[in-house]
């Protein structure tokens, strides 16, 4: 695999994303906790973690409608630090707990989420081209979910106490804030690409369409270039294939929600597994990050391979039928009321640790599956409006997410399990309806440009 600078860009980017978000959601993982251990020391502090998440959740959704317009007037690479510069402040606030200080900080992350997102998504499109573009995703992809592993691995040998004194808050808090910060700098080296070649909208350039050059049309105005971004965001959105792939974005974000918080406290909080309990969340968080690497990693290197023989949708159908394997296995496993409080109840079976770490590793080997495709699909059908596209994937997954999280609190275990099976079947017909119309519709203009020129030599 030769080593040229958008390949360059695209590893910088993916590092530099691995070690911010090592930092966040190491953060988001122990968030619950610290703050209780905050509380019994400082009884004038009230902050509440699920109050911050929803906040975060909820200026994401919202942020993302403007992040297109931000990134028209700046750029991809200004919007990815600017971005990351929030996450440091996230995690800085946590060195002085104060109630207006986290809600605020929640809200700055939030906007920082939208803006780094959207910016990603844009740069990776411009690194990339249609034979590219899923492996890149993919790498990005096994890059970036090291970080959850990593995380975990870091607090399951720093908190070996029963409770969290100030002392050891305040080593995790100045490592996460030094290694966001290192992130942060590294993502502030991601270089400028040369686009001399503009790609269609409904397919990307390959190498033998480099003799093509399409000029680039005339730098508008900031402002003007800004409320076309926010114009054609809401055209993008009510676009046929746009609407379909927003039933797979959902999906993406109710599995996101139930498996960073839902599925590891269902484990902690059943007793018959054993005494071990406890330190299973932290287990199946790893091997919820080793599945996410090792599908990056497997569709990205092979991803050319797979998508030359069959199409994307064939990732996604394997995504499918990992997480309904998850889903069975999770509901014979765990009894109902495992999401809410320790019980003493079972499942259909004797619960078993070994099924529960199988059960996290097909769910992040899934989640993989189906985050990957969605980047290279968008990057191919949305090449000129990468951004509105990928701030609308975006929009959608973290609506999702909030909506799940608000009845995650309330809905037993098996509901929720009901409410995935129903939309990952809706998301991933969805997605491969729209993944077969676009292949058939570039095999046909090939088809017909093979014809042209078979005239024009006659």
């Amino acid at each position: 695999m030769a080593i040229n600078r958008s390949f360059l860009n695209v590893m910088i980017l993916s590092l530099g994303f691995m070690l911010v978000f090592t930092a966040f959601q190491t953060m988001g993982n122990i968030e619950k906790t610290v703050l209780q251990s905050i509380k019994k020391e400082n009884p004038h502090f009230t902050g509440e973690a699920y109050t911050s998440l929803a906040i975060i959740y909820a200026v994401f959704a919202t942020c993302n409608w403007i992040a297109p317009s931000y990134i028209s007037m700046t750029g991809p690479r200004v919007a990815i630090f600017t971005g990351a510069c929030c996450y440091v402040f996230y995690i800085v606030s946590f060195l002085w707990p104060q109630d207006a200080l986290l809600y605020g900080a929640s809200c700055i992350v939030g906007l920082g989420a939208a803006l780094i997102w959207t910016g990603h998504g844009q740069y990776l499109t411009e690194n990339s081209d249609s034979e590219t573009m899923s492996r890149n995703a993919g790498i990005f992809w096994a890059i970036f979910q090291t970080s959850m592993f990593a995380g975990n691995l870091f607090v399951y040998f720093i908190f070996t106490d029963s409770e969290i004194h100030a002392s050891t808050r305040q080593i995790v808090f100045s490592s996460l804030t030094g290694l966001a910060v290192i992130g942060t700098c590294l993502l502030g080296t991601l270089r400028r690409i040369s686009r001399s070649i503009i790609l269609g909208e409904a397919e990307g350039v390959s190498s033998a369409d480099k003799e093509l050059r399409i000029p680039e049309p005339p730098r508008e105005k900031p402002l003007l270039a800004a409320w076309h971004a926010l114009t054609d965001a809401f055209a993008l959105f009510v676009m046929p294939k746009m609407l379909l792939l927003s039933l797979t974005f959902i999906y993406t974000g109710l599995v996101l929600t139930f498996y960073s918080g839902v599925y590891s406290s269902s484990i902690g909080f059943t007793k018959a597994i054993g005494d071990s309990r406890k330190s299973l969340v932290g287990l199946s968080g790893i091997f919820i990050g080793i599945g996410e690497v090792i599908g990056g990693a497997l569709f990205g290197i092979f991803s050319s391979k797979v998508s030359r023989v069959c199409g994307v949708w064939a990732v996604v159908i394997i995504g499918f039928f990992m997480h309904l394997f998850a889903f069975v296995t999770i509901f014979i496993n765990l009894p109902k009321d495992s999401p809410f409080e320790n019980t003493d109840s079972i499942g259909y079976i004797n619960p078993s640790s070994v099924l529960a770490m199988v059960g996290s590793l097909t769910l992040g080997f899934g989640d993989a599956c189906f985050n990957t495709q969605v980047y290279s699909l968008l990057g191919l059908l949305f090449v000129q409006k990468s951004a509105s596209a990928f701030a609308l994937f975006k929009f959608c997954q973290s609506v999702a997410a909030a909506i799940s999280f608000s009845y995650s609190s309330v809905l037993n275990l098996y509901v929720q399990l009901l409410i995935l099976t129903i939309t990952i079947v809706i998301g991933t017909v969805a997605f491969c309806f729209v993944e077969y119309s676009t292949r058939r519709e570039r095999n046909n203009i090939i088809s017909e440009n093979d014809q042209t020129s078979d005239c024009i030599e006659r």
